[in-house]
């Protein structure tokens, strides 16, 4: 998924060739976290693994031990935003020394991404868990895992991607295998109604940009893609307002929800070139200077696009016209795209300049030297080097 996509095809501009698998069970409505007995053999160990207080304070933790009373079930707390492998490591020990069997990962995208590399780690026959992320070893086999989502951004609930961090080498990497998709995932707008403003504004942001790896590449004559990563643009930049107004409404939290998952569980990707340098470079950016996700994306994309725009204008042209009604052509209309990403992002309160976080071009030497040291070539043509990168940064300053 975070790769590079290298394509021998392109000049043909045809569909490429897909498999889509997602056997994930989606169980979508309010009340629905009572459905966990009928989702979880009731002969599991149960390994139930959450964040902080959060999920004490918005009653979730008291429906989850209220659907399961009676239930072998151990907990483990703790799993921060951006999860820390070596956190992970100790739900590791634990779930071997406990003999669990079941993982149900009670969060948001930090909580359900950290359960996929515990169900993985429990698992893994090398000798070291991290090579699942640092030199993509196979994952062989996982224990399953079911998850109960309380903040929509990640759509880690419909896939089987997990994105994880390392303090002792302040890395942040991706691994994804089929083992690793939950068995079921629990989706009820009523948990998200406590969330602060600027987590839900983050939400829709990385949901936004998930939409875009996938989509601003070129055109490869795939029009329902197409359409339907549209749609979730338009659907966003139509409710955000609603999505975002106190006091809660129910019925508009659940389409951004939908949203969420419905942005990066393979389907509008299928048999379309993807991005995702966005991603790696708002990666480093965390790692090293601890970011959050989605304001790390803020922060890059329109830069990308900018440096990109002329390798992307048959889509980002595409984009303008039917995402923002722009009806020019040629470069300011390419321009007033990118603009109008932006402006939507600052709109939400998230902020799209690096000197807001108090970082400077100096601090860029780290990151680009990152991606020379790995030969990295970013983009959907291979060819964004770790210098088009310091040009990225040098944007964003």
């Amino acid at each position: 998924m975070f790769g590079s996509i290298f394509n021998s095809l392109e000049s043909f501009l045809i569909m490429q060739n897909f498999t889509y698998y997602n056997p994930v069970r989606i169980v979508f409505g309010r009340n629905s976290i009572a459905r966990l007995p009928d989702l979880i053999d009731a002969q599991k160990r149960i390994l139930f693994l959450y964040g902080g207080g959060s999920i004490r304070k918005n009653g979730v933790y008291d429906q989850v031990r209220q659907a399961l009373q009676g239930r072998a079930l151990v907990e483990f707390a703790g799993i921060e935003p951006n999860p820390r492998y070596e956190t992970l490591m100790r739900a590791v020990a634990l779930a071997k020394t406990e003999k669990i069997d079941f993982l149900l990962a009670v969060g948001g995208g930090s909580v359900l991404d950290g359960s996929k590399f515990v169900a993985a780690a429990v698992r893994f026959a090398g000798k070291d868990p991290w090579d699942i992320l640092n030199k993509q070893a196979p994952v062989r086999d996982a224990l399953p895992l079911g998850t109960v989502l309380t903040l929509p951004a990640t759509g880690s609930e419909m896939n089987g991607f997990a994105v994880i961090s390392r303090d002792s080498s302040q890395e942040k990497l991706a691994f994804g295998s089929e083992k690793v998709y939950p068995r079921f995932s629990i989706l009820d707008p009523a948990v998200t109604q406590s969330l602060p403003r600027d987590q839900v504004a983050n939400g829709i942001v990385d949901t936004f940009v998930h939409v875009m790896e996938q989509y601003m590449t070129f055109p490869v004559n795939a029009p329902l893609q197409d359409r339907q990563a549209e749609a979730i643009w338009l659907t966003l930049i139509e409710r955000a307002p609603a999505i975002l107004k106190e006091p809660v409404d129910l019925d508009e939290r659940a389409v951004y929800m939908w949203c969420a998952t419905q942005a990066l569980n393979g389907l509008i990707g299928c048999g379309v070139p993807q991005d995702w340098t966005t991603h790696q470079i708002g990666h480093e950016l965390t790692a090293f200077y601890g970011i959050a996700h989605a304001p790390s994306l803020a922060l890059v994309l329109p830069a990308v696009l900018r440096s990109q725009r002329d390798r992307k204008k048959e889509k980002l042209h595409q984009y303008g016209e039917r995402v923002w009604g722009i009806r020019e052509t040629g470069t300011d209309s390419l321009d007033a795209a990118i603009d109008h990403t932006r402006d939507f992002f600052e709109s939400l309160g998230v902020p799209v300049r690096l000197k807001d976080y108090n970082i400077t071009d100096r601090h860029f030497s780290a990151i680009v030297d990152r991606f020379s040291q790995r030969g990295s070539k970013l983009g959907e043509h291979g060819d964004i080097s770790s210098e088009k990168v310091a040009e990225i940064l040098q944007m964003i300053a």
